[in-house]
Parts: C-alpha cells; structure tokens; sequence
C-alpha cells in the first residue's frame, strides 16, 4: 500500500488501550478484521496489542498471534505497548516496528499501574533501549516513550510541568524515537497542554513529540487544537471513544478517532484516511463489544451535507 503525503499522524490505540477494560474478549479474528478495514481506511498507525502477561489481561493472550498476521499488512506501522524489559523483549522477538513503553510521572498512579517506583521506570526504559541496541534492532524497531498521568492525575491532582519536562528529558536523552504525553485521566485544558507541549518541545530537541488525549470531561478535542498550535502533529485516539485506565478512577473515554479526523480534515490538514470508510469500521467493533460501548458525534450526526474532504478542496 503506498500512502500520499500527510500533514498529522493519526495513530490508533483502540485495540489496546480500548480493549485492555473491556470484559468481552474480542477473539483473533475480530481484532485482524478490524486492522485490516482500519488500515484500508487509511490509518497507517495502530497499536494492536499489549505484551503484558495474559493473567493479568487476558484480553491480550493472543499477542503474538495478532502481531505475527498483522505484520504481513502491507502499508501498516505496527506498534504494541510494553510495560517491561520482558515485555519488550517480546516484541523484539516478533519484529513490532514500534514498542510503546509507558511511564507515569504521577508518582502515585505509577505505583499503583506497575506497582513500581518511577524512577525504576525510568530506568527500565534504559534497560530495554540497551536491549534493543545490543541485539542489533536500533533503525529497525522504534522506541517511544510515553509519559502519562502528565497533565493531571485522580491521585496526585495537577503535575507541576517541571516534573514532565524533566521526565521527558531523561526519556529523550537515554534514546527515545518518540516521546508521547497523555492526559490519562482527562484533567487537562488547553492553556495547559500549551504550557507543558510548549515545555517538552523546548527540551527535547529533534525528538518527535505525540499527544494523547482523553476526553472524560469533553475538553480532548479543543486540547488537540492547543496542541496542533503547539506544533504537534502525532495524536493518538480510539475508535469509538473506547478506553480509558483501569488504575485512574473515572478516567474513562479516548478522543474518538473518527471525531478527531473529521475535525482535522476539515481544518484543512490531511490525514490521509477516508471518513467514510472509517466510520465503517465501527460496525465491526460493535459487532463484538455492542454499539453502546462506542461514542462519537460524528457517527451520531453524520457527515455534512455537500461535504469535501481536505483532499478534494486542495486539489480543486
């Protein structure tokens, strides 16, 4: 699959974080049928899996099945999360092109999410750059390294932005390719994100910055403007709103992945994916999960009438 040039990243978490709450087990095949109708409506970035052990979520217990068919796709960014060094090695092993590891700067949300200190996250994350680089996989597989509960937590309340800068520093300076920050628990508000992007952004250089977002209080959307104005350009949601953080009382709903595209389409800026056939897909999660686990207004409301995509306005 060849993909035309794009303006913002829209990458796919639902079939991980989403699904890590759900207590339905999706079975192999639904989850590869929602890659495959995902990635054929152009979302070219998904997180399908976690490598947590399967007595823990058992929701994931096929994580090498799925990521073994799923690298087959053609076109497709593959990415799963790993909570540990035994995790990543893992995902190592199967080839994942990109291993999301997960830090929270709240210090409390962190002990009770990995029942570690964050310090010894941090350090893990040291562990599994080395790991990667001594087996040869450094410009083969990616790193990225998210920070959550940085814009808030149930716990802790707000997080002072020095601590996520410094976070992100260290993060950045052991060999992340990628760092991502989330509002786990949708506390933020955009003069926020524009205070702590504004921050990250000015101290870690060339590193690609990412947003995630919820929205538990509705504030995720007008939090992804804050962010474009920042200058980020990687954003994470779920399809259907699915997700939420089972460590992080009512820290329920992703932004939905089907709202944040239309709204970034018709601010003018691709994404390369097709509305249409993305709000599609919804029939196939709904197939497993019933439609009154999803959420969106666009699958409520419908594209407007006369509607042009980015695309088509641009090339008129």
């Amino acid at each position: 699959m060849t993909h035309s040039p794009i303006d913002v990243l829209v990458r796919e978490v639902g079939l991980r974080d989403g699904l890590q709450n759900t207590a339905t087990i999706v079975p192999t095949e639904g989850k590869l049928a929602w890659i495959v109708a995902e990635l054929a409506a152009g979302v070219r970035e998904i997180e399908v899996t976690s490598f947590v052990p399967p007595k823990l979520i058992p929701q994931f217990a096929d994580a090498e099945e799925v990521v073994s068919r799923a690298l087959k796709l053609s076109g497709l960014t593959l990415m799963a999360l790993a909570p540990n060094l035994r995790g990543a090695e893992r995902a190592f092993a199967l080839g994942v092109h990109k291993v999301d590891y997960v830090t929270s700067v709240s210090r409390t949300h962190n002990l009770k999410n990995v029942r570690r200190e964050r310090e010894e996250s941090l350090a893990d994350f040291v562990r599994i750059v080395q790991a990667r680089d001594a087996a040869g996989l450094k410009g083969h597989i990616e790193l990225a390294a998210g920070l959550s509960t940085a814009l808030g937590c149930s716990y802790e309340g707000r997080i002072a932005v020095d601590e996520v800068r410094r976070c992100a520093a260290f993060l950045a300076e052991a060999g992340a390719d990628e760092i991502m920050i989330a509002d786990t628990v949708g506390y933020a508000d955009p003069r926020q994100v524009r205070e702590v992007f504004t921050a990250v952004l000015a101290e870690v250089g060339t590193v690609p910055v990412a947003a995630h977002f919820h929205d538990t209080r509705g504030t995720g959307l007008a939090n992804v403007a804050a962010a474009l104005e920042c200058g980020i350009r990687r954003f994470d949601s779920s399809l259907g709103g699915l997700g939420g953080c089972p460590f992080a009382p009512g820290a329920s709903g992703n932004i939905v992945t089907e709202d944040l595209c239309f709204m970034l389409d018709s601010m003018g800026l691709s994404t390369g994916i097709d509305l249409e056939r993305l709000l599609a897909v919804r029939e196939i999660a709904a197939s497993y999960l019933g439609s009154d686990s999803l959420s969106g207004a666009l699958a409520r409301a419908g594209l407007p009438r006369h509607y042009q995509s980015a695309a088509a306005r641009a090339s008129a």
